[in-house]
């Protein structure tokens, strides 16, 4: 991934953005050298990122055992308008841009076809995800035969993360008063996504 430098985000800011994120896209090469991507909730334990894929899905029998993988986890993303910024009546020397924030984990992939393995990781998630609520759902809340026969239909996976790679492209390369005008604009927007990037802006603003 290329990361000019203003973009680069620490190890706490990287830490911070993976705690609020649940799905990521698994991305490996098959033997053909074709890729495959796959959308999957995830756990990132530690130095691994756990998940799981349907067996129906075609991706994991192409998954070679310690094969390379990366996982993608992705922001709020919003296109930024050069009629935004300050700057643009001063000298008009400005450009349309795309805003974002993106992790990078790279490893050795291991798929896990072990109910067990695979029963760890879904209690995980699910714990996650239903923490908090009102009324908690919890797998042991399902028949036992039904979970069985659900847990038959996937397989798990695990990245074993050798590296991590952070951007937050938020407009850092330009001036306070351009910041704050795409800020403004972007609070303007109707989509939420527009609103979101706005708030990590205002974060950078304050870094």
């Amino acid at each position: 991934m290329y990361v000019p430098r203003p973009n680069a985000m620490a190890d706490a800011a990287i830490a911070a953005f993976l705690a609020h994120r649940a799905a990521g896209h698994l991305v490996t090469v098959g033997p053909d050298g074709i890729p495959d991507s796959t959308l999957l909730p995830l756990l990132v334990d530690g130095d691994r990122v756990l998940g799981h894929l349907a067996r129906a899905n075609e991706h994991w029998p192409r998954i070679g055992a310690g094969s390379p993988g990366l996982v993608v986890v992705t922001g709020a993303d919003a296109y930024v308008s050069p009629s935004w910024y300050a700057s643009k009546a001063e000298h008009g020397r400005v450009v349309p841009t795309w805003n974002y924030t993106e992790v990078h984990l790279r490893g050795p992939v291991t798929v896990h076809d072990d109910p067990d393995w695979v029963l760890d990781v879904v209690t995980r998630l699910t714990e996650r995800h239903e923490s908090g609520r009102e009324h908690p759902w919890a797998v042991g809340d399902a028949p036992a035969a039904y979970l069985r026969g659900q847990l038959r239909a996937i397989v798990g996976v695990e990245v074993q993360v050798r590296s991590v790679e952070g951007k937050a492209k938020l407009s850092q390369n330009r001036s306070d008063a351009d910041r704050l005008g795409v800020v403004a604009a972007l609070r303007a927007e109707e989509a939420g996504a527009a609103h979101a990037v706005a708030d990590d802006m205002e974060r950078t603003l304050h870094d």
